[in-house]
């Protein structure tokens, strides 16, 4: 059995943990990363938390593409933001995951 101690004492890191990891995805809804495709052609915002919050198009650099072209721009552009929003994620979470390992039960 566990005495109260070590109970209380895992408790209150996991309560810890729980409000960095809070404090963590708060931030990551503020940050943003920009995914871009076709010499920035295209270029998409994404939050941190992984929401599309904005496309922006280079009209004189998208005005002869064919449209199947321009769809697979925007393809590549999302993309290219959803791994740099993942990669801030896994920055700002990742450390705070670790820390599971040091509990102990």
């Amino acid at each position: 059995m566990m005495n109260n101690a070590k109970g209380g004492g895992m408790m209150k890191q996991v309560m810890q943990m729980q409000k960095q990891l809070k404090q963590a995805q708060k931030e990551l809804e503020k940050e943003t990363v920009t995914g871009c495709a076709g010499d920035d052609a295209v270029l998409v915002k994404m939050t941190g938390s992984q929401k599309c919050t904005g496309v922006k198009l280079d009209k004189e650099k998208i005005e002869n593409i064919l449209v199947e072209k321009l769809e697979k721009l925007f393809e590549q552009a999302i993309a290219d933001a959803l791994e740099k929003s993942k990669k801030l994620m896994a920055e700002k979470i990742g450390p705070l995951s670790g820390g599971l390992g040091g509990l102990k039960f």
